[in-house]
């Protein structure tokens, strides 16, 4: 009876402690993260080592930080959310003093009861592996004594630190003191030199040059001077460009021999871990979608519900607030990037994100949002008129704008070149704005037309890719703009309008989905939404005088 009477109790207990837990049930799953380190491993090069830093913890003001992101890949790699942490991948089987075999290594934040108490929970070594799947986890001090014989491997990949990182005097084992044991156990300062592609590029140069050319081409690199000054800094290229006689310049051509000859030979690679994090994430598998999809939902929903609350009173922050309330009402933890609300010239500007006008009046108001949830994000914009009615010539830039992204995203298919779906897009805009007469000739259009049409989308709003032929189960922006500040060189009547209309589009071999359609897109679908009842039409505040 006792027996039976305990397991009800820890049956009953484990209850509880599922619903004072509360915290969402769809995560990416440790299979996921485990999978893509698998995926990774395979695309690694033989005897080679990739190293991850989590993100730093970033200030704000004073005591107080920013709320701390993790790094995309060693999120996507791991599903570690908290700072100060170091993922080791190997290509092939490791085996420690105890002739246990592994092939990664987590290093994370040591559990600390006072710590945690002001900011959180830690997983800790036992949580790393119980949550996260990993099999060897070590607190972040150990990896100062990590027993990794870097000189071994043929390749060390890792990508290169930037100068946005404290060093905490209280924290033993920061992202500080983590990366300079990785620099002390690789030999980074004497073995590391930072590859310049623009030198090199000079160098070659150099070396190619018969001693018959070499004044043509020291006259070339020096109009390259005007471009890229810094190269002025290098003793031997400046040297070249100022000789005065063939002598020097040969002199000077064996001297950059010999400084190739002598550069230390080094196992560090800064580069070709981009390249491959970026292959693996640009193709999205069905867990991922998961999320994605949600998070375009979400955003375009929160697009829907403006199109019904907006009126001319209001401020671009109220507008802004409005679309992260909906996210947050749906369970997205944050914006996947500043919000821009840009009313009128301001979105003119195309990373506007000031919000700080007053009452937006009847301007178009240009919305670029995006929720972010569990990670990933969304990237939907919207531009509707304030008042609910487009002007004769806001209707005429906006239907440009739509037919161009309709012929942006037709061309989104499977095998098709990257930069395909900008050059559908901007055919329509360019030959458009000739026929508005907003300018005269095709070649003119660039300027109200400035950025390009389309980026990948994932866990960083800008998700790496290789920029190639598009593959099925890739998600992709098309956002054409129209935009002409006050002061444009053509008819006063078209000054202050700004358009551009952005949907995240997957790409199958069926042809392309747009996930974010729920958003109206059709000038008279603006309208007709705009023209129903918002539940926010009777949320009135207080006046503070």
């Amino acid at each position: 009876m006792r027996l039976k009477l305990f397991t009800f109790c820890l049956f009953l207990f484990s209850i509880v402690i599922t619903a004072q837990d509360g915290l969402p049930k769809d995560y990416l799953s440790s299979d996921f993260h485990k999978e893509r380190r698998e995926s990774l491993r395979s695309k690694m090069a033989d005897n080679s080592v990739a190293v991850f830093f989590a993100n730093p913890v970033r200030n704000r003001a004073n005591d107080v930080d920013y709320v701390y992101h993790q790094d995309p890949n060693f999120y996507y790699l791991t599903g570690y959310k908290e700072p100060h942490a170091v993922l080791v991948v190997f290509k092939e089987n490791q085996t420690d003093d105890n002739g246990n075999t592994f092939n990664e290594i987590l290093y994370v934040q040591e559990r600390n009861p006072q710590a945690e108490q002001w900011t959180g929970r830690r997983l800790g070594t036992e949580g790393a592996k119980k949550e996260l799947g990993f099999d060897v986890a070590y607190n972040g001090a150990e990896f100062a004594n990590s027993g990794i014989d870097f000189s071994a491997f043929d390749k060390v990949m890792f990508n290169n630190f930037k100068n946005d990182y404290r060093d905490s005097k209280r924290n033993k084992a920061d992202l500080y003191s983590l990366i300079e044991a990785f620099k002390a156990q690789s030999n980074y300062d004497k073995l590391f030199v930072e590859e310049d592609p623009i030198k090199n590029r000079v160098y070659e140069m150099i070396k190619a040059t018969d001693v018959e050319n070499s004044a043509n081409v020291a006259q070339t690199i020096g109009n390259a001077f005007e471009r890229f000054p810094e190269l002025k800094d290098d003793e031997v290229i400046a040297g070249y460009v100022n000789a005065t006689d063939d002598k020097t310049r040969i002199e000077l051509k064996q001297q950059v021999i010999k400084i190739e000859s002598e550069a230390p030979k080094s196992n560090l690679d800064s580069k070709s871990l981009s390249t491959i994090m970026a292959s693996l994430r640009q193709i999205k598998t069905e867990e991922e979608m998961v999320l994605l999809t949600k998070a375009i939902r979400i955003s375009a929903m929160g697009q829907r519900e403006i199109m019904k609350a907006m009126h001319s009173g209001m401020s671009e922050l109220e507008i802004q607030g409005i679309h992260e309330y909906v996210y947050k009402k749906y369970g997205s933890e944050y914006e996947g990037y500043p919000s821009i609300v840009g009313a009128g010239h301001n979105g003119c500007v195309l990373h506007y994100i000031e919000n700080s006008k007053m009452k937006v009046e009847n301007d178009l108001v240009l919305m670029d949002l995006g929720a972010e949830y569990h990670g990933y994000t969304a990237d939907v914009t919207r531009t509707i008129p304030a008042n609910g009615k487009f002007t004769k010539e806001q209707k005429a830039i906006y239907d440009l704008v739509y037919e161009a992204q309709e012929a942006g995203i037709a061309a989104t298919v499977v095998g098709a070149k990257f930069g395909s779906v900008d050059a559908a897009s901007r055919e329509v805009i360019n030959a458009g704005l000739v026929k508005l007469g907003i300018v005269e000739s095709e070649d003119q259009a660039r300027q109200y037309f400035p950025h390009g049409t389309s980026h990948y989308l994932g866990l960083d709003v800008h998700d790496p890719g290789d920029y190639g032929a598009l593959q099925a189960n890739m998600v992709i922006t098309v956002e054409p703009g129209i935009y002409i500040p006050d002061g444009s060189p053509c008819d006063k009547k078209w000054w202050g309008i700004a358009v551009r209309i952005e949907d995240d589009i997957l790409i199958t071999d069926n042809g392309p989905v747009n996930l974010s359609g729920e958003a109206p897109r059709k000038s008279d679908e603006i309208e007709a939404l705009m023209k129903e009842k918002s539940a926010l039409d009777d949320f009135v505040l207080p006046t503070l005088d």
